[in-house]
């Protein structure tokens, strides 16, 4: 435990000394976002523009993270254990691309498709049956959508035919 914390705190330390954009906190072992990043990150967040958070073992995201990192272009959530995302996701007007594949999602996020600046959508390895293909094609933005390796509904494939202004991935 103590090895994990010492880990975040070197990564976070090296994002500020180094004035990086990006925080990657990649495989720290971390079942949520600590609060006292924010704090440590604080007058830097704002240059914040990429965060890592794959490979650990996240089960929620908090509503204050997406208030506090407001000039995220990238998120990459992917191999942890997530069911959910808070409704302030919504609030992410510069996210380009969010990578939430091998997560425990089982419902499609649908605050996703609020996010008009939103181009990659990765929900690779999860449990959905079900995707909102009318409000995907509403996004803006939307290029690329993978649904790969989930168990969707007939329906919902039937309903990918149609033409699309954005690629999806599946089977």
């Amino acid at each position: 435990m103590a090895e994990a914390v010492a880990n975040v705190a070197r990564k976070v330390n090296a994002t500020v000394e180094e004035g990086s954009d990006t925080l990657d906190l990649s495989n720290c072992k971390l079942i949520s976002f600590p609060d006292g990043i924010f704090k440590v990150l604080k007058g830097v967040s704002e240059n914040i523009r990429v965060v890592t958070l794959a490979d650990n073992e996240m089960k929620a995201i908090s509503s204050s993270f997406f208030a506090y990192f407001t000039q995220l272009r990238e998120l990459d959530l992917q191999g942890n254990v997530l069911t959910k995302l808070p409704n302030a996701v919504e609030e992410m007007k510069h996210l380009i691309s969010i990578n939430l594949a091998n997560n425990n999602f089982s419902i499609f996020p649908d605050k996703l498709t609020e996010i008009a600046t939103l181009e990659r959508i990765n929900l690779e390895g999860n449990q959905i049956t079900e995707i909102p293909m009318e409000k995907l094609s509403a996004m803006p933005a939307l290029k690329w959508l993978n649904v790969k390796s989930n168990p969707l509904y007939t329906e919902t494939q039937c309903a990918r035919k149609c033409p699309l202004k954005f690629d999806i991935v599946e089977s």
